[in-house]
């Protein structure tokens, strides 16, 4: 009796034991390599994307769209390690911010392409997709006025402060003024065209650029643009620098505008972001001319994606603006954002041989823009796709505002 007593409690410790011990167990946590679209990833996960490290945490089959830096609902950054990542990559969809720059101590004249063996490495790989556009076009009628109290499901429509806005899944009570962003961002809202201006084709007026781009043209440029950059910021600015899109013949203005839009675009995704995602410090502790500021970051900002302490330095000199001392200036009010993209399209000739507003009105061309933007990475063979995007938004901007693309190369 007392062995079968014996063997009856063996049997159930034996038993509870292995019930209970998976269910005690963590999630493994894999390292799945560098991460790829297609895929299917569990919670924990761990991929490498840019020269960093992220974690799931959500399980999903990602997607294009939905890089790591730029999914937060998806990924965590775990670390970035100290040797440079590679140089930005982006296909022909509008992407995130990609700071070109360099480490070159020379002040105002330093190029803004990076030095690939030295320094701080550029923003991560980013290929978002591009947010759809509104069918109704720039300046068209607006869609029915967001409800706060209202269910929007995934492709409802609504507009709120002039814009028509898409609901990108169910949302009630996000405010797509401040709840909105491309496809991909994860934002309830996706972003569409400006509403109610009247026609995107209509005839610019006033003087400087305005007499070249009117609020309507900007748009339609623009229709996905994040709202900082506005088109009375851009102008503010283009005062500050008569000679841009102001040189020549009409067509000439026409080109060089579009030509400076269609890089800034492709910079910021369409003038999305502000700021580039993976930021740094940036500062180059040798550059005496221009010192860093206690506790202050030269990432990339606005248009152009400025950074580097060097070049706010030089950027706020030349413009009468504490950019050094205070470089958040740049993504906190938008015509400072235009004029330090207009300083370097004006001033700088980067790793080119002349300044992209030379190039334009001088009849070299639209890719000598591109060489003195970022031309030790993209020209010469360097990265056909990135050329090859700036082109096709140079294409559709002289398309809006009436013009050919004129002499000279559009590669580089």
């Amino acid at each position: 009796m007392k062995r079968l007593i014996y063997l009856c409690l063996s049997l159930s410790l034996l038993l509870g034991a292995v019930l209970v011990a998976p269910a005690s167990a963590a999630p493994a946590l894999a390292d799945r390599g560098a991460w790829a679209p297609n895929v299917a990833y569990a919670v924990n996960d761990t991929v490498t994307y840019g020269g960093c490290t992220y974690k799931v945490i959500q399980a999903h089959t990602s997607l294009t769209g939905w890089e790591p830096p730029i999914v937060p609902a998806l990924f965590s950054l775990v670390s970035c390690g100290s040797s440079p990542s590679s140089t930005p990559t982006r296909t022909n969809t509008p992407a995130g911010p990609t700071a070109t720059r360099t480490n070159t101590p020379v002040g105002p004249t330093a190029t803004r392409t990076p030095t690939p063996l030295t320094g701080p490495s550029s923003t991560p790989t980013r290929t978002n997709t591009p947010a759809p556009t509104a069918t109704t076009g720039s300046g068209g009628g607006c869609w029915p006025a967001w409800v706060s109290t209202q269910v929007y499901t995934t492709g409802m429509q609504a507009s709120r402060n002039g814009r028509n806005y898409q609901a990108n899944y169910w949302t009630q009570g996000n405010d797509p003024a401040t709840n909105s962003g491309p496809v991909g961002t994860g934002q309830p809202w996706i972003p569409m065209a400006f509403c109610g201006s009247g026609n995107a084709t209509a005839t610019p007026g006033g003087t400087g650029l305005a007499a070249i781009i009117s609020n309507a043209q900007f748009d339609q440029m623009f229709p996905s643009r994040n709202a900082f950059y506005t088109y009375q910021g851009l102008i503010t600015a283009a005062s500050f620098y008569p000679a841009f899109a102001g040189t020549g013949s009409l067509d000439t203005q026409k080109r060089e505008a579009a030509a400076a839009m269609a890089n800034f675009a492709h910079e910021t995704g369409g003038l999305w972001y502000i700021t580039e995602i993976a930021k740094n410090t940036y500062c180059d502790s040798t550059n005496t001319q221009y010192p860093c500021a206690a506790g202050k970051m030269y990432y990339g900002r606005g248009p152009i994606q400025i950074s580097w302490n060097f070049n706010y330095g030089a950027a706020g000199a030349a413009l009468g603006l504490p950019l050094l001392s205070n470089p958040d200036l740049a993504e906190q009010d938008a015509s400072v954002a235009w004029k330090t993209a207009l300083w370097y399209w004006m001033t700088q000739k980067g790793p080119g041989t002349m300044t992209p507003h030379d190039a334009m009105v001088n009849g070299a061309g639209f890719g000598e823009t591109i060489r003195s933007i970022n031309g030790a990475l993209e020209c010469n063979g360097g990265n056909g796709a990135q050329v090859q995007d700036r082109i096709n938004y140079y294409n559709s901007f002289i398309s809006i505002l009436g013009t050919t693309a004129g002499p000279g190369n559009l590669g580089c």
